[in-house]
């Protein structure tokens, strides 16, 4: 699938969304349109590596659904985010010099959440699925490619950018607001193992452990602005 194809879908999906009217009783359904942005914080949770969570940043759309007579709200849109990661690692195979080796990795989410309302609509618990298509991760400095991964004896910087693309997320949040205008706080965790992918690469895994395990943990803090 590609990120092309993605943005397309949630652009005619949200190219729908109507006021429309409840038929069974006299209650208002309020469809619209939210544009979001704010800041990530990621991180993989694994065994394999020393990780340190890096900051990055996040922008996107959601079509809503307010439903005045139950107990939620729901919404579903695309998001899109560049985040960080910081894997220690150490320039030379026989070094007591150590660094944190920094990469990057764009992902596409597409999500459908449930918003339960605290305070009415102004105060809500988002909860639910998501989609995640994501890019390998890349080297932020080149000079960095062969560095050498710690917990490992012979694996380099390069060798472990070609993560699993698919994943499958849960989403836990808050958002506060007013009409047009919500913070939003959000917790991401992967479900699938990002790190999948390596085990069919045929790694050097002298010194450490063969089998690559890790879930994404993403943090997101934004506001949004509704139409």
């Amino acid at each position: 699938m590609k990120i092309n194809s993605l943005i397309l879908l949630v652009a005619i999906t949200v190219g729908f969304v109507t006021k429309s009217f409840a038929q069974p009783r006299n209650y208002d359904i309020t469809n619209g349109i939210g544009v979001f942005g704010g800041i990530t914080k990621f991180d993989i949770q694994t065994d394999n590596f020393v990780t340190e969570q890096g900051n990055g940043f996040l922008f996107g759309m959601s079509a809503t659904v307010d439903l005045p007579h139950r107990w939620y709200n729901m919404s579903y849109g695309m998001q899109l985010s560049e985040n960080y990661i910081d894997i220690s690692g150490r320039p030379d195979i026989v070094s007591s010099q150590q660094e944190f080796i920094e990469y990057k990795m764009f992902a596409a989410q597409l999500a459908l959440l449930g918003h339960i309302k605290l305070i009415g609509s102004y105060l809500t618990i988002d909860v639910g699925p998501m989609l995640q298509y994501n890019g390998k991760l890349e080297l932020e400095n080149d000079n960095q490619e062969n560095y050498y991964i710690n917990n490992y004896t012979n694996l380099q910087a390069n060798d472990i950018v070609e993560i699993s693309r698919f994943n499958f997320n849960g989403l836990i949040g808050a958002s506060v607001g007013y009409k047009f205008f919500r913070l939003k706080a959000q917790y991401i965790h992967g479900f699938t193992n990002i790190l999948r992918k390596l085990e069919d690469e045929s790694l050097d895994t002298i010194g450490g452990d063969e089998r690559f395990e890790g879930n994404q943990s993403m943090l997101v803090f934004g506001a949004m602005i509704s139409f």
